[in-house]
């Protein structure tokens, strides 16, 4: 076995490459093959440039330097010197180059512009514009005069008012991502990131206008003319719960946002009025952070100007929250939902005012799967800035106030109306711990207690009469 040179024995120093006779016939072929590879390139791409008759017309001189391309490989003789031979290739390199530059086949060459586009949905059938933006044709004409008189945006030489608004909403309905966007309506990616930012600052602005609480006097038709909930919840002036949307965060705070599902969400908390509209809305906290939390927080904290219920007057929570003044929860340790008011343990008439709670409070579940059909950006935002992300979260909210109040056909989105977000509906009650939830039993307010049991046994004094 042969294991090296032995001692005194000169360690044979080895060829080259270039110097070895063989490798240099190989080289000589590479180059050859290098030029033949750079040839049929440059044919492939002419052919597609230069399809048509009109594509030879766009580009005049591309015959001219195909025949340049001719003349150097005619002039080839392949026992040039390796020195002829690179200076060929760079030659027949920068060549080509020159050509591709001058056939570059354009990303956006669809005749059919965003202009046309946006022109075709506002002309065309009223349920394909429903579909694509969310709104009917008066709707949208409305959010465009706001935006124009307001000078929230303006024309420019490429895009209309109109086309910047209906690209936005096409995006947040469909989610879209910037790419996908960027190819429907051929303008560019930053284009396109560029209005989506400026628009959604725009609505959060918006949102002191159109995200209002309501009259704490008015009762709400749905309770008084419904007598299983009237005269019991003539006191309550809406529901209030939280959602997790999902977001896209850095890894080095990915942990804060990873709620208990095990994805990284927003966690936000909506005040929600009968009539299927936001009256309060608090987004881009932590998914990790508790409903609970993000309620006290704020309640206690003037700058986050909650709309605090007046003495008489409370918002439906569930049992994630503490049953304090303004807030009424249903009773702990009872059946709440349809489906556990079947089970024959319990107390009757809690459970009967719990079932009743459920029945009523469940306006903001529906509201949370009908926003979140109607805005499919709120399943999955692109990876935008976390302040990015929260805006369109508020920017969602408002548009679907803004379609409440101004589509009168708004009910002809039904894809999902009838849906209830499940997602976060019961996370609360197995969220707390049982140390928790014996802590918020301790704190709750012995007020709301007996207004709840007033309720409770007004229920059932009734039903038994």
């Amino acid at each position: 076995m042969d294991t090296g040179p032995r001692s005194g024995e000169k360690r044979p120093r080895p060829v080259a490459p270039a110097q070895n006779k063989r490798n240099k016939g190989k080289a000589k072929i590479s180059y050859e093959d290098s030029i033949s590879a750079m040839a049929t390139a440059f044919v492939a791409k002419q052919e597609r440039a230069v399809s048509s008759m009109e594509s030879r017309q766009t580009n005049p001189h591309s015959e001219d330097l195909f025949e340049q391309i001719t003349d150097i490989m005619s002039g080839y003789d392949s026992s040039d010197d390796d020195d002829d031979v690179v200076l060929l290739v760079c030659v027949m390199d920068s060549v080509i180059r020159k050509i591709c530059s001058q056939s570059r086949i354009p990303k956006h060459v669809s005749s059919f512009s965003g202009h046309e586009k946006m022109c075709e949905l506002i002309t065309g059938h009223e349920g394909l514009l429903l579909e694509h933006i969310r709104m009917n044709r008066d709707c949208f004409h409305r959010l465009v005069t706001l935006f124009t008189v307001q000078n929230r945006l303006q024309e420019t030489h490429t895009l209309t008012v109109q086309e910047q608004l209906m690209m936005f909403l096409t995006m947040v309905a469909h989610g879209d991502s910037n790419r996908r966007t960027s190819y429907e309506w051929k303008h560019s990616g930053e284009t396109v990131s560029r209005y989506i930012d400026t628009i959604s600052s725009h609505l959060v602005q918006l949102a002191s206008r159109f995200i209002v609480p309501l009259d704490f006097n008015d009762v709400s038709t749905v309770i008084t003319e419904n007598r299983r909930f009237f005269p019991y919840f003539q006191g309550c002036v809406g529901a209030i719960d939280g959602t997790h949307i999902p977001c896209v965060v850095d890894a080095d705070v990915a942990a804060a946002y990873r709620n208990r599902k095990g994805f990284t969400s927003q966690n936000v908390m909506a005040v929600v009025d009968f009539e299927m509209k936001f009256t309060y809305l608090v987004a881009g906290w932590e998914g990790s952070c508790h409903d609970a939390r993000v309620l006290n927080i704020a309640t206690s904290n003037p700058a986050f100007m909650f709309p605090h219920a007046p003495e008489g007057k409370y918002y439906l929570v569930d049992v994630g929250y503490k049953n304090k003044p303004g807030f009424l929860a249903p009773f702990r340790g009872q059946n709440y939902h349809l489906h556990d008011r079947r089970r024959e343990d319990g107390d009757r008439r809690k459970e009967m005012f719990n079932y009743r709670h459920a029945s009523l409070r469940n306006v903001i579940e529906r509201i949370f799967g009908v926003w979140k059909s109607r805005f499919r950006i709120l399943r999955g935002i692109p990876r935008y800035p976390l302040e990015k992300q929260r805006d369109i979260v508020i920017a969602c909210a408002v548009l679907h106030n803004f379609i409440k109040l101004f589509s009168s056909e708004e009910a002809a989105f039904n894809p999902e109306d009838d849906a209830v977000d499940d997602g976060n509906a019961e996370d609360d009650v197995g969220e707390a711990s049982t140390q928790q939830r014996q802590q918020q039993q301790r704190e709750e307010s012995n007020d709301m207690g007996h207004i709840r049991d007033h309720i409770a046994d007004a229920m059932w004094n009734d039903r038994l009469d």
